[in-house]
């Protein structure tokens, strides 16, 4: 061989052979609920190894996803709650889908500039519209023109959303969130997730199984409650299949939950106390209803689950603002600048205060004093339209006669075209939700948590969130 083609070699070391992983994201997963009633989980922990995670402020889905991807704090990626104000069109929008809205190197991104085999199938974690993933899918209702929400999902590339529906059917939407949710979203989200796997074969797979998240928040986190226990059971028998698979095709595994949810009591009204002051301003509908009106207003919130972003126009506000928000029952600090940079939440998209709840609290947006002024939405599952995040979609309404058979009867209606108002939810009863999250938990054994069938890449102690998209690469490439 000649001498030049052994110095390109030297030059040129060949690289190593990827280890495919799959990463499986189960919504509310604490190190407290593995044992008897996940089997599969438990024995993947035993088999490999479990630790504690550290998470980032605010602990929410969109947030959180975004520094496990990324390795950054919200300061450094952007995602600093599930929606927040966006100053350039003073409008308050949450579950934006846009994965561009998120800043930094994503993780499938840093395998492919490692290996230029690398590729990544993200099945339904958040920020999924336009990533550079190779294959993905994601939530993505239909809005025809005569006021239907029609369930459906958006995939990448284009065909492999007519595929999943030819093989499973259509995404079942309103079992995903409100108060239908059960396992079935989760249980069409993994067997979505074994075809890409069985027919793409991705180096690194991401999956979300959203199922715990529901009577976490409906029930509490009561581990001798049966409902749980039965909801620990299903999700686990989806985690098993999966980890078979993984198993069975030579893949690493790893479970990774994005926050822990802990015992609520009730809600705190924050934008009700800006309204009472004098600081949040309001549009009249035709029918009397009111909508807030954030460019408008000198101070508003926008709640989510523990943590608000307090929007003040007026800087000369703050002091003010501030003050009226620590006198509130259920707030347990108010963050200024100095707190958003001790918390890694200095981001320009982030409030000029940040108000964090006591553990057994958590915000509502309400901002109407009168619920008959309630927009016409506030009673439905409309998580983009209502400025702030609630809980309450999760029930129907208590007070509804014949509750279940009416929903049922108007979802009925809708599917054979007719516009129907989805009115089912409750206005008063906060008190419904018995769950919560979105501040770090005081008992690390109440958070969230990593496992991973490879010990020997588990540090000793806790997990940083930020450390995530570091540990799963060694996983690959390790």
């Amino acid at each position: 061989m000649p001498r030049q083609s052994l110095q390109c070699q030297a030059d040129f070391p060949t690289l190593p052979e990827m280890n495919k992983t799959l990463v499986i994201l189960v919504v509310g997963l604490a190190p407290r609920f593995v044992g008897l009633h996940t089997p599969h989980l438990q024995k993947l922990a035993a088999d490999g190894g479990l630790r504690q995670m550290n998470t980032v402020t605010p602990a929410v889905t969109c947030t959180v996803q975004s520094t496990l991807v990324t390795g950054l704090p919200p300061s450094g990626h952007g995602a600093v709650a599930n929606g927040w104000f966006f100053r350039d069109l003073s409008e308050v929008l949450l579950w934006r889908q846009p994965n561009q809205l998120v800043a930094g190197e994503k993780i499938w991104d840093a395998g492919r500039a490692r290996d230029s085999n690398f590729t990544c199938a993200k099945m339904f974690w958040w920020y999924n519209m336009y990533s550079t993933a190779d294959w993905s899918a994601t939530p993505r209702p239909m809005y025809p023109a005569d006021g239907r929400k029609i369930p459906d999902h958006y995939a990448h590339p284009p065909e492999l959303h007519d595929e999943l529906d030819a093989k499973l059917g259509q995404f079942p939407l309103f079992r995903f969130w409100g108060p239908l949710a059960d396992i079935t979203s989760s249980d069409w989200i993994a067997k979505a997730t074994l075809h890409v796997m069985e027919t793409r074969d991705p180096t690194l797979t991401l999956t979300y199984l959203p199922h715990l998240d529901y009577n976490l928040q409906r029930l509490g986190p009561d581990l001798d409650h049966p409902r749980l226990q039965k909801d620990l059971r299903e999700v686990d028998a989806l985690c098993g299949t999966l980890i078979a698979h993984a198993t069975a095709t030579g893949r690493r595994v790893v479970v990774v939950s994005e926050y822990g949810i802990t015992p609520a009591s009730d809600a705190v009204h924050i934008n009700r106390a800006l309204r009472q002051a004098g600081y949040i301003t309001v549009r009249a509908e035709e029918n009397g209803r009111e909508i807030l009106d954030p460019g408008a207003s000198r101070a508003f919130a926008v709640a989510d689950h523990q943590i608000a972003h307090v929007y003040v126009g007026n800087r000369a506000h703050l002091p003010e603002v501030r003050a009226l928000l620590e006198r509130l029952d259920g707030v347990e600090s108010v963050w200024d600048e100095e707190g958003k940079r001790a918390n890694g939440l200095d981001h320009p998209r982030s409030g000029e205060l940040i108000a964090v709840s006591r553990p057994d609290r958590w915000f509502s947006y309400y901002y109407w004093l009168d619920d008959a002024k309630a927009p016409d939405f506030a009673r439905t599952v409309d998580i983009h339209r209502k400025p702030g995040y609630d809980p309450v979609e999760l029930f129907i309404d208590p007070d509804m006669p014949l509750a279940k058979l009416q929903t049922v009867w108007k979802l009925v209606k809708r599917k054979l075209g007719q516009r129907q108002l989805l009115d089912v939810t409750s206005l008063k009863d906060t008190h419904l939700v018995k769950g919560t999250h979105g501040r770090v938990t005081d008992d690390p054994d109440d958070g969230p948590l990593v496992i991973s069938s490879a010990p020997e890449l588990l540090r000793e102690g806790h997990v940083e969130a930020t450390d995530f998209k570091q540990l799963v690469l060694d996983h690959v490439f390790a």
